[in-house]
């Protein structure tokens, strides 16, 4: 068996391999000396783990191959690409903040594949360049395509003259009147740029003056308007830096326009917050939020400049390094690609330009009209969204608990829930009714946290008991708990899930969902609560996997039990479906499993630093990644047990991944199937996930990745999740159950 050790210094030497002729996004390279045999030698962490921010980044491209893939309509693939320029924002603004920030206060620290956060940005940077061209070539390869429907992205340029004089009276009504310029000079400071924002810089002199001395003015390009204006009512559109910067002479009458620069900033929001008092939360929480739009500059993008002296200016101004500095791709921001879709859904209404239409399906057991708790009280109900509708199942679990007389108390965890949120409003009206309601709501969300103190706020005016958590740890775990009392007797049923409370992203995120009264379960359901918002210090659960209690171990034991059962000769398996994973102990574990010869199959959507398929180490583990339409969230686990038939293995469903923070820093919640029929529908989950050939990717062990390769009848596993949902429910394509979800 091989050694598994970690050891601080890596080897010089990637080990050269002949590249596999299928598609492949290239990762961190392999270290390891040629002739060095694994059973002499520690591995070092280079050799044992990929990089974190490299796997992301990987992740990223090939949400970027969505785009580029010939099957994907065409509208589709402008989504794809905004979705890959939103995410390298939040990607500079949370990842490398925090790595610049790490530097900045002198941190040397290694990640789990041994680079210093110096290293890592430079391995950052590396990437970004090839990333960002491909998103460029992606862009001019679709705007060609929609060309072809007769959808044409204009620059100022390429219009006639009568065109550009509707434009300037369309400028001078809509656009003009909204604009704010700021320029700086001894009596105008230098104006805050906020985090996102994309600015026109401008070059002036003031016309019949001896002086040639320049002067710098700041034009912000307001998102609250359409960044796409249509030209003559044809399917022309051209995006508004182009108009404003074509008419921004409009704004400086009597002066000179010498040149102009577009230009993005983003800021840090790596929080650097230490632990806080419960009580002060909420007050700390509104700070940070504040703090944010003034937190230092990570990256400044520029687009086409004519004059050089802007760009020095603002470079200057903002005290930005070189390493700061990047360009802007094209003119506008890709994020703004969104927008375009949104236009042109109706103008390209024709079949071919989206993916095909779907509306959830009502699961047969719940189109029984009576009281869900009564068809709960019969079986555990197992639901996949968004093939199965959220709102005919979570939804109308937490609106009947409200309504119910016999409800007495309702319990519950919100993390991201959304506007105009129907959850918000049951709670409200079950605290209306006389009922107990406790609401746990993470203020430390990101990106999410004004959302949700303006949520608590409301449901503490309506008489909600609303909690912010435990000290120093954000609370993930998705689940309710309703208490209703039934013959004389209380009852209790909770809902476990892997998703938000969230009515708008159930429709696009993939997740699963347990609704149950199993007295073993909802009994540690009513400690786990007291846990959050008590001081219950309970540690022994027998079925429920809690973080940072019990979680971590309870993995590993489930881990080396596989272990134990391949050494007695019976079936070992793992199976895991999650979004991301870094845990190093739980890493060395799955390492040591697989020399042991169990079966580890893990289904990743985004990075994963565990190294698959290496001969001397992980021959047993593979690793494989699913992208498409819907956003895959669901968090499946699976332990065969020594079990024959693989139906009576052990299945968990919850918030986790196999991240350090969602096992050790968070709250979390992973609870056990143990209904037969939705064991079965777990299995039947993870087996079409694991055999699809036109969604998936599969991880080489130097981290790149290989699409697989599919057959000419294949169809992409989510598509077929579609298919099989309306078969289960005895309806086709044209005759289904439609839910309010997508109505």
């Amino acid at each position: 068996m091989n050694k598994v050790k970690s050891t601080a210094k890596s080897k010089d030497n990637p080990k050269k391999s002949k590249p596999p002729a299928k598609k492949k996004i290239k990762g961190a390279p392999v270290r390891r000396k040629k002739k060095e045999k694994f059973n002499e030698h520690p591995l070092s962490s280079a050799e044992m783990f990929n990089n974190r921010e490299i796997g992301w980044l990987n992740f990223n491209l090939r949400v970027l191959e969505e785009a580029k893939e010939p099957n994907t309509p065409i509208l589709e693939k402008l989504k794809f690409l905004s979705i890959s320029s939103s995410n390298l924002d939040e990607f500079f603004m949370k990842r490398v903040g925090g790595l610049k920030r790490q530097v900045a206060y002198g941190v040397t620290s290694k990640s789990s594949d041994g680079q210093t956060p110096k290293k890592q940005l430079q391995m950052i940077a590396r990437s970004l360049e090839p990333m960002v061209k491909q998103q460029v070539e992606v862009y001019n390869k679709i705007k060609a395509d929609l060309e072809k429907e007769k959808v044409y992205i204009q620059s100022f340029g390429q219009l006639s003259e009568a065109q550009k004089n509707h434009l300037k009276k369309y400028f001078l009504n809509h656009i003009y009147p909204i604009l704010t310029p700021l320029s700086v000079d001894p009596g105008h400071p230098f104006p805050f740029i906020s985090n996102l924002s994309i600015s026109l810089g401008v070059s002036l002199i003031q016309e019949g003056k001896d002086s040639d001395e320049k002067i710098f003015a700041r034009v912000k390009i307001p998102k609250l308007i359409d960044q796409w204006v249509q030209i003559d009512d044809s399917l022309k559109y051209i995006h508004l830096i182009e108009v404003v910067k074509a008419f921004v002479h409009e704004l400086f009458p009597e002066m000179k326009v010498l040149g102009t620069v577009a230009f993005k900033v983003t800021r840090n929001a790596d929080s650097d917050r230490e632990d806080e008092d419960a009580e002060d939360l909420l007050a700390t929480i509104e700070e940070e939020v504040r703090q944010r739009r003034f937190a230092e500059i990570v990256r400044i993008e520029f687009g086409s400049c004519d004059d050089e002296w802007l760009k020095n200016f603002l470079v200057r101004e903002l005290d930005l390094k070189p390493e700061d500095i990047h360009e802007l791709p094209l003119d506008l921001d890709f994020s703004d690609l969104q927008a375009l879709v949104t236009l042109l859904a109706e103008e390209l209404a024709q079949e071919g330009t989206r993916f095909l239409p779907w509306s959830p399906v009502v699961p047969a057991v719940l189109q029984d009209q009576n009281s869900i708790f009564s068809i709960i009280d019969k079986q555990d109900i197992l639901v996949h969204h968004p093939f199965e509708s959220f709102s005919s199942s979570v939804e109308r679990f937490i609106a009947e608990a409200s309504d119910d007389p016999k409800v007495l108390a309702i319990k519950m965890t919100l993390y991201r829930t959304g506007d105009n949120s129907p959850f918000i409003k049951a709670l409200i009206r079950a605290a209306e009714n006389g009922k107990q309601v406790v609401c746990l709501i993470e203020l430390k969300a990101r990106f999410d946290e004004e959302r949700n103190i303006y949520w608590a706020q409301e449901l503490e005016n309506a008489g909600v008991h609303v909690v912010y958590g435990l000290v120093g740890l954000k609370t993930h775990a998705k689940t309710t708990l309703v208490i209703r009392k039934n013959n004389d007797e209380l009852k209790t049923y909770a809902h476990v899930g892997t998703g938000n409370y969230n009515v708008v992203t159930s429709r696009f995120y993939t997740d699963v969902g347990l609704l149950t009264c199993h007295s073993d379960i909802t009994q540690e359901l009513i400690a786990f609560f007291n846990y959050l918002t008590g001081k219950s210090l309970k540690k022994d659960y027998q079925h429920l996997l809690i973080a940072p209690i019990n979680m971590f171990q309870k993995f590993k034991s489930l881990i080396e039990r596989e272990m134990q059962h391949t050494n007695a000769g019976k079936p070992g398996h793992i199976m895991a479906k999650f979004n991301n994973m870094e845990e190093n102990d739980i890493s060395q574990a799955l390492y040591m499993a697989s020399q042991a010869g169990v079966k580890i199959d893990l289904i990743v959507r985004g990075f994963c630093c565990i190294r698959p398929e290496d001969k001397g180490f992980s021959k047993n583990i593979k690793v494989q990644s699913t992208i498409g339409r819907f956003l895959e969230h669901s968090r499946i686990f699976y332990f065969r047990n020594g079990k024959e038939d693989p139906i009576d293995g052990d299945f968990y469903i919850g918030s986790t991944d196999w991240m350090y923070r969602n096992l050790h820093a968070r709250v979390e919640a992973v609870c056990p199937v143990y209904d037969r029929q939705a064991r079965e529908k777990l299995w039947d989950i993870l087996q079409m996930y694991w055999s699809d050939r036109v969604q998936s990717w599969s991880m080489m062990s130097d981290g790149s990745y290989v699409k697989k390769k599919k057959q000419a009848a294949d169809v992409g596993v989510q598509v077929a999740l579609m298919e099989k949902t309306l078969v289960k429910t005895n309806l086709t394509e044209d005759d289904f159950v439609p839910a309010e979800d997508d109505e």
